[in-house]
């Protein structure tokens, strides 16, 4: 069997997001139900350095979801699988002082990014609990298609 010797590098930066907030919740742990695409590897794959959250305003606490899927419809579970978990904190808008922004990696998770998702791949988002003003998810990584 043939192995790559020489190491490879991303062809071009790509960013995915939530193209609107999220703020329903989602108590399937199986990536199934509402669930928000935030990035899809290009024909050669992709490489996602981390993934970051920052609420749009005043929220209650939830827990955001982080899921593989394999390119197929995110309807099917056995085409998901739950790959990480952070617990997102309550929010309060305000005019004078930033809301928090979450990451991942983040010291309770370290391991979990960077990750190489094969051709196609889809990383996917839930939040468990039901939030007012919503927040967005924005993943940050590499194509290794041109």
């Amino acid at each position: 069997m043939a192995v790559n010797t020489i190491p490879i590098y991303s062809k071009a930066g790509q960013v995915g997001f939530t193209t609107t907030a999220l703020t329903a919740a989602n108590t399937a742990r199986d990536g199934t139900g509402t669930v928000a695409t935030i990035f899809t590897a290009g024909s050669d794959g992709g490489r996602v350095e981390r993934v970051r959250v920052t609420a749009d305003g005043t929220n209650v606490a939830t827990v955001l979801r982080i899921f593989i899927n394999n390119g197929g419809a995110t309807s099917t579970a056995t085409n998901n699988v739950l790959y990480a978990e952070m617990t997102l904190p309550a929010t309060t808008a305000s005019a004078v002082a930033a809301l928090a922004t979450q990451e991942l990696p983040n010291t309770v998770d370290s391991t979990a990014f960077p990750l190489v998702l094969p051709a196609g791949y889809k990383l996917t988002a839930t939040i468990g609990t039901a939030v007012a003003t919503g927040v967005r998810i924005t993943a940050i990584g590499s194509t290794y298609t041109a």
